[in-house]
């Protein structure tokens, strides 16, 4: 048999001939963390779905996060859970809130860690839905508002990037505009754009104690079927002003990622959402994967997939596989 001069395996025969040659570098510097804060003092609420990551207390918080930024982890995400709720989700608004404190208490302590807020309503509403609620569907208009308000009370805080999830059509130009009227024109929107109905949320539901009493989110959530409509919600985004766009979730939406990230010339985020978190940590303890390699070529393939920043529960235990080497 004659074989052709160029012999793909030369470059593959060693650690150091591979690394050498690898078109995608998956780095600390990638990753943003997820913190869920709770009221009290010395929580460290294990969640059962999410082996490895806890509901904090902010002084619980603010240990993790320090940890975190000396690892070298760049940036945390922040959701609260309050201790009341009711339909309209007033605690998420209230310049005392928990994560209004807690964004408060990280830029003290740790003033070059990058603080990026969730702002939506489905941790703070007696109901779990993303917005408040008029008869059986979630009223857009009326949301908007209270989006904008939550988004200003973050950056009042100190919040470095407010971050709507909360997929109402406007929600990012409602912002941008509150943020710009309140003097905090210079605080960056990371925009859920292409946030799927998915079935990969439900360890966050328990995580967050967002899920809806009633009902679902399909309604202003994508349809996990298309492709060409996410392009149309970033385009909308990317017209209202956001600075960095978002798709979610991550993995079962390589084809969406690489998509932005050729269509847009803006940082494209990736959300490395509960579920494939829980599916992999599930099957590395049947022994059925090895947890160590699994996660690095999960969190690999999402950036070569394109994202510049990917937000994941694996962010700790990367950075430790990482370093490691």
């Amino acid at each position: 048999m004659q074989f052709p001069e160029y012999r793909a395996r030369r470059l593959r025969k060693t650690e150091g001939l591979r690394r050498l040659v690898s078109e995608t570098r998956l780095s600390v510097s990638d990753f943003v963390y997820p913190l869920f804060i709770v009221e009290g003092k010395n929580i460290r609420r294990p969640i059962a779905s999410l082996p490895g990551i806890f509901q904090l207390s902010i002084d619980e918080a603010l240990t993790e996060a320090r940890l975190a930024y000396e690892m070298g982890i760049p940036a945390v995400i922040l959701f609260g859970i309050p201790t009341q709720k009711d339909p309209t989700g007033f605690a998420a608004v209230v310049k005392d809130g928990i994560i209004q404190r807690t964004v408060n208490q990280l830029k003290k302590s740790l003033p070059q860690l990058v603080v990026v807020t969730d702002v939506c309503l489905c941790e703070y509403t007696s109901h779990g839905h993303c917005g408040i609620l008029q008869g059986e569907g979630v009223a857009n208009d009326e949301t908007l508002d209270v989006l904008a308000d939550i988004a200003v009370s973050h950056a009042r805080a100190g919040a470095d990037i407010v971050a709507p999830s909360a997929m109402m059509d406007g929600q990012v130009g409602a912002i941008r505009e509150g943020l710009d009227e309140n003097d905090f024109s210079e605080v960056p929107i990371m925009a859920y754009s292409a946030k799927y109905a998915s079935a990969f949320y439900g360890p966050f539901r328990e995580a967050a104690q967002s899920a809806p009493q009633k009902g679902d989110r399909q309604s202003y959530q994508m349809n996990y079927a298309n492709s060409d409509e996410a392009m149309r919600e970033i385009c909308l985004d990317v017209d209202e002003g956001a600075d960095i766009i978002m798709v979610k979730p991550a993995l079962a939406y390589l084809d969406i990622v690489r998509r932005a990230k050729e269509e847009f010339d803006l940082p494209l985020a990736a959300y490395n959402v509960s579920g494939e978190y829980a599916m992999l940590k599930a099957a590395a303890a049947k022994g059925w994967l090895d947890n160590d390699r699994a996660i690095l070529e999960m969190l690999t393939a999402i950036k070569r997939a394109g994202a510049d920043i990917i937000i994941t529960y694996f962010a700790m235990e990367a950075t430790k596989l990482l370093k490691k080497g």
